[in-house]
């Protein structure tokens, strides 16, 4: 397989090359692809040395699968160039989600819709991503009526620049600020920008990709997404109502049979999921499962992952491999 990274050398396209090199991903040619100002820069993969060639260079080369995470615009521009040139994209950003015509893919939810024909396929949000994973089965059981979710949202999801913003307050540095406020010792109620309706785009992601990819537009859902000091992943408060009852050691057993969730929910022990133990992780982590006693039907959990591995980089390469599996490529 000829496999473009396109934005090799931000934190997502960091972190793919990674997660392509620990599945042993069938790469019989990497092309690490970036802007301008990064060409010719080299990149290592595998204990080889690559060098980052420009978007045009990368569309001639015709590679079987691009994964992309460089940002909206770049995706809108360039995804149908290289979806032209026979290549399958696999994008990052939010331009192609909502698109009616692009299918929106959680690899253990829905990859078995993909076709051939799906030459643009989208990866869904960092935090939709690991909520829906869990959701996903329970959905299938009981029937979920309404979502209530508020995220505590990783600043890697903002990318080098807050990391640099978090290490330099630490420090008592000045330096570029990603934020309008300190994030160190902070938790602030904004991720990406604000609609019309008074929310964030990140709330409304959570909204709109959920019903897509659960394929349920019945289902209501509201967030508030707030960004915390955490570096190793986003976490979230989740309530969900069902239509039927469940049995909440049915759940447990529901999630721990379910690919790619971990059920960590030992009250004995104190075992539960925090960002800091699911850094560097691919699954997604569920615990602090229990009734919500103030009405029926209603389920409270707690859900964590690495967001730039499952809510990102893994996802992708899992979506890629799907292909590979299912002879789409």
């Amino acid at each position: 397989m000829r496999i473009a990274v396109v934005g090799a050398t931000g934190m997502v396209g960091e972190v793919m090359l990674k997660v392509l090199a620990e599945r042993n991903f069938p790469v019989t040619e990497l092309i690490p692809v970036a802007s301008e100002k990064s060409v010719g820069k080299e990149i290592e993969y595998n204990g080889k040395k690559f060098k980052v060639v420009g978007m045009q260079t990368a569309v001639d080369m015709k590679a079987d699968i691009a994964v992309f995470s460089a940002g909206g615009d770049t995706s809108l521009e360039w995804a149908p160039k290289f979806a032209a040139a026979g290549t399958t994209v696999i994008d990052n950003s939010s331009a192609w989600r909502m698109d009616p015509t692009k299918k929106l893919i959680v690899p253990e939810i829905n990859a078995s819709t993909l076709t051939k024909e799906d030459k643009i396929i989208a990866n869904p949000n960092c935090s939709t991503i690991q909520m829906v994973l869990t959701l996903a089965p329970l959905h299938k059981k009981y029937n979920i009526k309404r979502i209530i979710v508020s995220t505590y949202q990783s600043i890697t999801g903002t990318g080098v620049k807050a990391v640099k913003q978090l290490e330099n307050e630490y420090a008592g540095i000045k330096g570029d600020m990603a934020y309008k406020y300190p994030i160190h010792r902070n938790a602030i109620p904004h991720c990406d920008s604000f609609e019309e309706n008074g929310y964030t785009k990140e709330e409304m992601k959570l909204v709109r990709e959920t019903q897509k990819i659960l394929g349920d537009n019945t289902i209501r859902v509201t967030a508030t997404a707030v960004r915390v000091p955490v570096v190793g992943g986003h976490s979230e408060a989740v309530n969900v109502e069902f239509t039927n009852d469940f049995d909440v050691n049915e759940v447990r057993e529901i999630l721990h049979n379910t690919e790619g969730v971990v059920v960590q929910d030992n009250l004995d022990t104190f075992t539960y999921p925090m960002p800091l133990y699911a850094e560097g992780k691919n699954d997604v982590f569920v615990g602090r499962i229990r009734r919500d006693e103030s009405q029926p039907n209603t389920l409270n959990m707690w859900i964590v992952a690495d967001n730039l591995r499952k809510g990102a980089a893994t996802n992708t390469i899992q979506i890629a491999e799907y292909l590979i599996a299912a002879k789409l490529v």
